[in-house]
């Protein structure tokens, strides 16, 4: 499968929560025939009960739900919630289940975020079933129809049949198996988009199309991410561009952020940008966990954070927008999270305690070490 522009499409921009959870919910609800759905974090909770009540209400409507979830991001799953599913009908399956024949393999995690309704309506972006993203956690999604919507269903096909899935109910592993159909409608709208994908350091899409954008943006170049540990390409390019007159942002997660690690190891590089004229924003309301991205009028949102982790050995897959208003609406977005964040400066970095500097240098170390595990 490759990644090719498609017209007809129409992409909605469901930001925060508020927008996104009650838009599934109701799809899940309004299915008639297929629900598919690709997601690393799913755990117990509110947001758990509420998911899996619709999925047991559309299996006994009759419809086709197939549950593909990532071993490792949802661990905490509990058995009783997951034999809840199947005996009511849910077709639930695991992604690269931990085994003693593969351990080097289990590093290797689907990070993608994916729900398909009767092959014609499709969602993306950072979200998990977890009760983190109902209050939070600063989170984006968005809707699609038409015909970039049949891509989502042969990215959800490829691994669902893979022979690093396995039922939950017979712990079996699948090498083949039906194939989820597609009723895409054309013509859904006027929209240009493709999905581009990943396949950790064996196919890597996502990191050639953003440094592609990256390296010919001529106005803008504003980056969200909540784990920030660039590549050393993409480190050189963002301050090119900054030093051609570029406005280069980053915007960053601050306060309460999962992993306090990541965001140490990729703070050791915010001294050499900032002298390039990047600008870099860190959210201050709660922790940012949104990815998506704006260079000139590109734009793409879906489960890549651009880092070593993501680029290296997960499966990610994000929707690339071409449109001058979705453009403009993603711009008013990241203006309203920059006006709610504290921006770093270089005369302040500079300034920073030598505490700091020591956390960033350990951090930093541990990184590069991971990183050189292939």
């Amino acid at each position: 499968m490759r990644e090719q522009w498609r017209d007809g499409n129409h992409f909605a921009l469901l930001p925060t929560a508020e927008c996104f959870v009650p838009a599934l919910l109701e799809a899940i609800d309004h299915a008639h025939t297929s629900i598919l759905i690709e997601l690393y974090l799913v755990e117990d909770g509110e947001m758990g009960e509420r998911f899996f009540a619709a999925l047991i209400r559309a299996v006994a409507r009759g419809v086709d739900v197939r549950l593909l979830i990532d071993a490792c991001g949802s661990w905490s799953l509990s058995d009783e919630s997951k034999q809840r599913l199947v005996r009511a009908g849910v077709s639930l399956r695991e992604f690269n289940v931990l085994s003693l024949r593969h351990v080097g393999r289990f590093i290797s995690r689907d990070h993608r975020k994916l729900v398909v309704i009767d092959g014609h309506t499709a969602f993306t972006g950072g979200f998990g079933v977890n009760d983190q993203f109902l209050s939070s956690w600063f989170e984006v999604a968005v809707r699609i129809t038409g015909p970039c919507v049949e891509d989502w269903i042969q990215l959800f096909n490829r691994v669902w049949r893979s022979r690093r899935t396995r039922d939950f109910a017979t712990g079996a592993r699948r090498r083949s198996s039906a194939a989820a159909t597609s009723e895409t409608a054309h013509g859904e709208g006027s929209m240009v988009g493709r999905v581009v994908w990943g396949q950790g350091y064996r196919y890597q899409a996502i990191r050639r199309s953003l440094q592609h954008q990256v390296g010919s943006a001529r106005e803008r170049i504003w980056i969200c991410t909540p784990y920030f540990v660039p590549t050393r390409t993409l480190r050189r390019q963002l301050r090119r561009a900054a030093r051609r007159g570029v406005d280069v942002r980053l915007l960053l997660a601050a306060r309460d952020h999962d992993h306090p690690s990541v965001r140490y190891a990729g703070q050791r590089f915010f001294a050499r940008l900032l002298r390039s004229g990047v600008r870099i924003f860190e959210f201050q309301p709660r922790f940012i966990h949104a990815k998506f991205s704006l260079c000139d009028g590109w734009a793409t949102i879906g489960s890549c954070n651009f880092d070593h982790w993501s680029l290296q050995w997960n499966l990610e897959a994000n929707q690339e927008i071409d449109d001058p208003d979705f453009a403009t609406e993603l711009g008013g977005l990241f203006e309203h999270c920059f006006d709610q964040c504290h921006e770093i400066s270089a005369a302040h970095w500079a300034s920073r305690s030598r505490g700091q500097r020591l956390r960033e240098w350990g951090y930093g170390v541990m990184d590069a070490l991971i990183t050189r595990l292939r």
